[in-house]
Order: structure tokens, then sequence, then C-alpha cells
């Protein structure tokens, strides 16, 4: 079952990627950081690929038992690069369409299906419900590199 603070920041938590970047050319959010690391753009991209895989594991944990799981990295899926090249309307699309894909399907789910398990590369054995708090903290982690990103004093 889905605490309360589980389904706010599912329903909204990724409502704050159009309010920190609203009024940003395009071109700016494509700007790699000196450091060379992902550009705002790409941190999208890659929250917006991973929900994908993320729906794909929670269907393998409910048809499977404790399915295994590698360690995402989004430069080794195809969907990464998909999303890449979308132009950012497109990409908001596809994040916010795929979240209500992933929110309605948890909604649905039976409460017994949040006690099934899949194994994570570094943590272990962890129920659906803590697959999801994986799932928003991994979102807030990529949401703060964008606010840095875009506020950064630096050049």
């Amino acid at each position: 079952m889905l605490s309360l603070s589980q389904q706010s920041r599912l329903q909204h938590q990724h409502e704050s990627i159009v309010e920190m970047t609203k009024g940003l050319s395009e071109e700016h959010l494509r700007t790699r950081p000196a450091s060379g690391k992902w550009s705002v753009f790409e941190n999208i991209a890659h929250l917006s690929s991973y929900q994908q895989a993320f729906i794909e594991r929670l269907k393998r944990i409910e048809k499977e038992e404790s399915p295994s799981f590698d360690r995402y990295v989004g430069e080794n899926d195809p969907r990464f690069y998909e999303c890449c090249e979308m132009d950012i309307h497109q990409l908001n699309e596809h994040l916010f369409t795929h979240r209500f894909i992933i929110s309605n399907h948890l909604s649905s789910l039976p409460e017994a299906n949040f006690r099934r398990t899949g194994r994570h590369p570094v943590f272990g054995e962890l129920a659906i419900s803590n697959w999801l708090e994986f799932f928003l903290l991994h979102e807030a982690h990529h949401l703060f590199t964008i606010f840095k990103l875009l506020n950064s004093t630096a050049s």
C-alpha cells in the first residue's frame, strides 16, 4: 500500500521539472556544464526513460518470484537516447505520460502485491513499496541536480 507521502510525491514531485525550466530555451537546457556531466535536458531524459524501466521492473516483480535486477545505467538504455532526441515539450509529455501509467498501476495494485520483492544489486531484497521509495528518492536526487545546474553561479 502507498503511504500518503509516496502518493503525494508520485503524483506531484515530477511537476517541479516544468516549474524549474519554465521560460528557459531548449539550447540552455541542453548545454552541458563545464564538468562534462549531463545537462538539465539529459537529466530529464534519464528520469523519463527510467520510468519505463521502473514499470517493467514492477511487472516482473508481480509475475516472478523475487527477480534480480542489474543496476540501471541510462547510457546503456536505448530509450535514454530516444528521449534525448525529443524536444523539451515531447520529453515533458513522455515523462508525464509514464508517470500517469506508474501511478495508475500502483493505485490499482492489490495490497498483497506491495509485499512482493525484487533483488536490487546494492540494496538487496526490496518489496514493491521500497522499490517505489527508491524510485522517488532517485528522482529527487536528479531534481536537485537540475536545480543546482540551473542556479549555479559557476560558468
